[in-house]
């Protein structure tokens, strides 16, 4: 899945898509811009940095455009596996190598079988958390912004909609968008 950032001039959203795109996007720019441009991680909320620097070829590089997966080789696929040190208790160990597969299979299985319980919740722990670091940086200053922010954390979606709604249109649906979009397509 691609991860999806969105620009903003002030409190006008500019451009939303993959990062090379939003870049592009803003480079191409010939006009005076009134505000600072800010571009954030949809995932996250946190602003982030582009370098705009060189052609638009460069900039396209730079920013993840035409990423291409490298041919496979010969052997073991190596699907992104990473090995990182785990401290257990020998008896621990112990389970996790008399399992079918050894330590690293049921490790994976109960993982994932975590990632399947607690899917949803911690969907929208992150979701709450990408929209308070966005309205934070966007809409820290604004009235209503404390109340918004015990609204989001408290998922009273009414009581947040009525704080934001005098915010300027782009950063009140974009906040919005953050906090509950994911959540509506995960309850069908």
């Amino acid at each position: 899945m691609t991860e999806i950032f969105t620009a903003f001039e002030g409190a006008r959203r500019l451009a939303s898509g993959p990062l090379a795109e939003v870049a592009l996007a803003i480079k191409a720019i010939t006009r005076p811009v009134a505000s600072p441009i800010q571009v954030f991680s949809d995932a996250t909320g946190r602003p982030i940095d582009l370098d705009l620097r060189g052609s638009t070829a460069e900039v396209a590089a730079r920013h993840g455009a035409g990423e291409q997966a490298t041919p496979r080789g010969r052997g073991r696929p190596k699907l992104g596996v990473v090995a990182r040190e785990v401290t257990l208790l020998p008896r621990h160990w112990e389970w996790l190598n008399a399992q079918p597969g050894g330590a690293s299979v049921a490790l994976r299985k109960l993982v994932d079988a975590a990632r399947r319980t607690s899917g949803d919740a911690e969907r929208q722990r992150t979701a709450r958390e990408a929209a308070y670091h966005f309205m934070s940086a966007m809409a820290g200053d604004f009235p209503g912004f404390e109340e918004a922010s015990r609204a989001l954390f408290a998922d009273d979606r009414r009581r947040f909609a009525g704080m934001v709604a005098a915010w300027p249109a782009d950063i009140r649906d974009h906040v919005v968008r953050l906090a509950y979009s994911d959540q509506a397509e995960h309850a069908e």
